[in-house]
């Protein structure tokens, strides 16, 4: 019995250690070696501080982060005669004569100023997100030779790890940025006692200083605003030592003879979260408060606290697919390789990773209370990051919170919302400035000081729905959550995104429709019949798609909040009269209100099928409409930039073609060099840490694959918000079993779902508001409560049913 007992208990302990194992693949980025470059680093972040570890073992880097570092400062950068151009630039568009409105727009409808600097506003008004610098930690003993060497992101408990072995010796650093204490922690530890010997300094190559106080390094300084000051900033590294000696040498802590330390790492500045402009905060002051509540918290301690608050959110939404084998040990690069050039290879986890990772990333970089995840998340090493690390609202920002609300992560929508809201002063004062308009307007590009002006081109600059698209997001969340206090809270930003629009539409000769002018479809252009390019135009695809959804959504919150009637009456009476939707000469839907000729028939851009996703419209329309998309996304192609990759992956899984949406995929997991070329840019794909090549990084891309996946698994569009599940899963092996738990649908449902072979096999619906449930119920399927009752069942056909829920109420489809 004993026997019997001791060779059960050892195949427990195998196969929890096998399942441990297997865990890790979905949850572990790894690599062999140290980083070279940022695309290879580890990311952590806490919505506010963020570091990249790099995993030296001769001179260690991180790379710190805090969101709200930014060049620049406030600024008015509308025209204050701009108003008198618009409507000349209207008439000469009605008149057909495109490229004389763009000309005149160039000349006095643009911003006044530089602009964002063409991308490069470091050292303008606009400023630029910036790096807060490094902390480098070097080893004395840069001879002997390392072997063992293990670096590893683990996603579950948003810890990095660094483990090496140098004269017999065993190294391990690790590395967390605290969810609860709001500070970064690093621990180093030698296997053999007094064996660790190091020297740690901070650094930033400019407007900065550094001083040692007692066992802290601080680093100080002060950002420009054009040719003003601008943001103060400071850093504190303090190092906590059990055995070994401190020595302070110029800037330098030297440290010897050390068995364990750890180093908490604390930042600030003075940009004010609410208002969106400069305190008088004492910086250093600011940095040292959070230090001195940590003063007599262990690593240990902090690290459990933190884990508990992360996961909290992060084990909301679990995707699981495939079988557990586990993998021979490989870096996740060797996996993407694997993926990529091996059609045999198998790695079901892979999938679960990244969608883990994108998870994770939205969660690191986006917390209530402050900014929203900008163009790189919140993780730089530049001083001059890429088009300013800022907020472009003619599709990035928005893709940033795409798996908000349908990964359960609804929470971290709120900087965006506010954020949106924070638009409307500076909005209201561009709308006045450059068409005499109520209400509020933001264009293209957006910064932490709320800049609501054109870009400075007429190429891209002037596209005046990205606040409109913004409130989209304001939007989704009621539908997703019903909450109705949140909805009369933000619908003031609605009610005035739509009264501008509503303003500003003109009546076109052709077919009397209401249109936008001056706009453009973003960044791509079209030519005339004379063959001139020109980007100027009436009435944009995208613009009317936007704005029929922003006139719904304003009637629809007037009717449940039981509000102004008569703007409701307004916006009913307006859309009938919107240009609509037009399917053109090759059998796809128009960009343009003219069927034109693209300049670019491969742009990255498909801002005109913004009615099919993220907008339902097209969906919702005759099936002419849903082909013309179908036919639209095979001209435009598979290839393009990261982010563009990640849309067409949304637009297919929206469709239900999930073997399509698999194909770019696979594509936007494509391996990429670490400094691709230019020439690359239209060619993204996946780094080795995972971050998403635009190139050159941009989080859009990761932030958007992971809702692409989710939009495969479970939809919930429509009037009536529909539940469909696994409308768009592939038929490739890896896919034919799996589990994802904690999904969100409109409505406020969360959603389980259970499949294999291909084929549904248990779904779990919990209503947490209660009211009615729309589904798409699958063959030979019925719908049970948790007491086994039966409340719907469907023939040898799906079909659409409708049941009404309770709040809290269980349901299954088995």
């Amino acid at each position: 019995m004993k026997l019997v007992q001791i060779i059960s208990f050892f195949i427990v302990i195998v196969f929890f250690q096998h399942f441990l194992y297997a865990q890790k693949e979905d949850v572990e980025i790894v690599f062999f070696e140290p980083a070279v470059s940022f695309t290879q680093s580890l990311p952590l972040g806490n919505g506010r501080l963020g570091a990249m570890v790099y995993g030296g073992t001769h001179k260690e880097r991180i790379a710190l982060n805090e969101i709200s570092l930014w060049s620049g400062g406030p600024q008015d950068a509308d025209k204050d005669s701009a108003w008198l151009y618009f409507k000349p630039i209207q008439n000469l568009l009605l008149a057909e004569k495109n490229k004389e409105a763009e000309d005149l727009l160039q000349k006095h409808f643009v911003c006044k100023g530089k602009g964002s600097g063409s991308g490069k506003g470091a050292d303008e008004e606009y400023g630029c997100y910036q790096t807060m610098g490094d902390l480098w930690i070097n080893w004395s003993d840069t001879e002997s030779r390392i072997s063992h060497y293990k670096r590893t992101l683990n996603l579950q408990n948003a810890n990095a790890t660094t483990s090496f072995s140098k004269n017999n010796n065993m190294i391990s650093e690790s590395v967390f940025v605290d969810f609860v204490n709001d500070v970064i922690w690093i621990k180093l530890q030698s296997r053999k006692k007094k064996a660790m010997n190091f020297s740690l300094s901070l650094y930033r190559k400019e407007h900065a200083s550094v001083h040692i106080n007692n066992n802290q390094i601080v680093l100080a300084g002060q950002l420009k605003a054009g040719t003003k000051d601008g943001m103060k900033f400071a850093t504190i590294a303090e190092i906590k030592n059990t055995e070994g000696t401190i020595k302070i040498s110029d800037s330098t802590i030297i440290i010897s003879n050390e068995t364990l330390c750890w180093i908490k790492i604390s930042s600030a500045t003075n940009y004010d979260f609410q208002t969106g402009t400069l305190s008088n905060d004492n910086v250093e002051q600011k940095a040292q408060a959070y230090l001195n509540k940590v003063q007599h918290l262990t690593f240990k301690a902090a690290q459990l606290q933190h884990i508990a608050a992360y996961q909290k959110s992060f084990n909301r939404c679990r995707l699981n697919m495939g079988d557990r084998k586990p993998l021979s040990a490989r870096t996740t690069e060797e996996r993407l390789i694997r993926y990529c050039i091996d059609s045999n290879f198998s790695d079901p986890q892979l999938i679960p990773l990244y969608f883990n990772f994108g998870r994770y990333l939205l969660l690191c970089s986006s917390r209530p209370g402050l900014l929203p995840s900008n163009l790189q998340g919140l993780w730089a090493t530049e001083y001059q990051t890429p088009w300013n690390g800022d907020y472009h609202l003619n599709i990035n920002l928005q893709m940033n919170y795409w798996l908000a609300e349908v990964c359960n992560l609804s929470q971290l929508a709120e900087p965006l919302h506010r954020f949106t809201k924070n638009l409307m002063p500076n909005g209201q004062k561009t709308a006045k400035a450059y068409y005499q308009s109520d209400g509020w307007v933001a264009h293209v590009i957006s910064n932490p000081w709320f800049y609501t002006s054109p870009g400075e081109k007429a190429s891209w600059g002037s596209t005046l729905t990205g606040g409109a698209w913004l409130c989209e997001h304001i939007w989704e969340h009621f539908r997703f959550t019903q909450d109705t206090s949140f909805l009369a809270h933000y619908y003031p930003v609605l009610k005035q995104a739509a009264q501008f629009l509503k303003n500003i539409l003109v009546e076109e000769p052709k077919n009397n429709w209401l249109v936008t002018a001056p706009s453009n479809s973003p960044e791509h252009a079209y030519q005339l019949k004379n063959g001139v390019t020109v980007h100027t135009c009436l009435g944009p695809t995208m613009d009317m798609q936007i704005i029929r959804e922003l006139f719904n959504a304003c009637i629809q919150a007037a009717i449940i909040l039981q509000i102004d009637k008569d703007f409701k009456t307004d916006l009913q009476t307006i859309l009938p009269r919107l240009a609509p939707n037009q399917i053109g000469a090759n059998g796809d839907i128009n960009e343009w209100i003219n069927d034109v000729q693209d300049t670019d028939p491969l742009h990255r851009h498909i801002s005109h099928l913004y009615g099919l996703f993220p907008y339902d419209e097209i969906m919702l329309q005759d099936t002419p409409f849903v082909n013309a998309a179908k036919q639209t996304l095979i001209q435009r192609g598979d290839a393009g930039t990261g982010w563009s990759k990640a849309w067409k992956i949304n637009f297919w899984a929206r469709l239900g073609d999930g073997n399509h949406a698999l194909k770019l995929i696979q594509q936007l997991l494509k391996p990429m060099s670490n400094n691709p070329p230019n020439k690359q840019r239209q060619e993204g794909g996946t780094y080795p840490n995972l971050f998403c090549a635009h190139p050159p990084f941009q989080i859009d891309g990761n932030l958007g694959g992971v809702a692409g996946i989710a939009e495969m698994l479970l939809q919930s569009h429509g009037a009536k918000p529909i539940l469909r599940f696994l409308p768009a899963l592939p038929i490739h092996r890896d896919w034919q079993q799996g589990e994802i738990t904690g999904l969100k649908a409109r409505g406020n449902f969360e959603v389980n779902i259970k499949w294999r072979k291909g084929q549904l096999e248990r779904v779990k619906i919990i209503s947490l508001k209660g009211g009615p449930c729309h589904l798409l119920l699958p063959a030979n399927k019925k719908i049970i409560d948790k007491q086994h009752r039966l409340i719907l069942s469907s023939s040898k056909s799906e079909k659409t049913v409708n049941f009404t829920t309770i709040a809290n109420g269980v349901y299954f489809i088995l």
